[in-house]
């Protein structure tokens, strides 16, 4: 990567940040607490998080599935685009990750609207469909790249026409154009896209990004 661009990218996102998104200590302190607890950096970046925010407000979402919750951070970005009824499903497989993000709901007043499933993704999305769990507005895929093209099937399955569906880190720095990779979250990634191709109950593109974390971007579709 290019050094100089990636400072470049970083006071962009410096700035945007300062600009639009107005000073927020209870998600400053989310993100110490993340780092205090050691969580790996994967947080979405400020900019990216209002960036969910408004997805959530354009879609008049009220129900919402994000499968990786990591500490909360990006679950508060869009439990704040809730009206009074909105709720939130969000999966997450580490236990003590699962404790960070709880303590960070509370911290930001949104536990109420959060309900936060602890466990293998792919069990808890099973389980929830033999509990009868109804569809979603919005799905956030934000976990295991490996298990991505997984993930899509089930969103698929909890869907109904108009559901929205976001997919992050499918660039990987513009990995994804290596035939040759070995890395199984590459390689999870470009069978997302190919899943993604060849169904048609869903239309989607992808954007590339850069910024403070990095070269990636993200997929959105819309169910038809």
């Amino acid at each position: 990567m290019d050094m100089s661009a990636a400072i470049t990218w970083n006071k962009v996102d410096q700035y945007v940040t300062e600009k639009l998104i107005p000073h927020d200590t209870v998600l400053e302190q989310v993100l110490e607490a993340n780092h205090n607890a050691s969580l790996p950096p994967y947080d979405v970046s400020p900019t990216q998080g209002k960036f969910l925010n408004l997805l959530v407000q354009m879609k008049g979402a009220k129900r919402i599935l994000e499968i990786g919750t990591l500490g909360g951070y990006s679950t508060i970005w869009m439990a704040r685009a809730l009206p009074a009824d909105g709720h939130i499903v969000t999966l997450e497989l580490d236990p003590r990750h699962a404790q960070v993000a709880l303590a960070n709901l509370k911290l930001a007043k949104v536990a109420d609207k959060v309900e936060l499933r602890v466990g293998d993704a792919l069990e808890q999305l099973a389980q929830m469909e033999a509990e009868g769990v109804e569809p979603f507005d919005f799905i956030f895929i934000d976990a295991d790249k490996p298990n991505n093209p997984h993930y899509l099937k089930w969103a698929l399955q909890f869907s109904h026409a108009g559901t929205v569906i976001l997919g992050d880190n499918v660039i990987r720095e513009g990995e994804i154009i290596n035939g040759r990779t070995e890395d199984p979250r590459v390689k999870g990634v470009q069978s997302f896209y190919e899943l993604l191709a060849e169904e048609s109950r869903i239309t989607a593109t992808a954007i590339q990004t850069v910024g403070s974390k990095g070269y990636d971007g993200f997929v959105i579709g819309i169910v038809y």
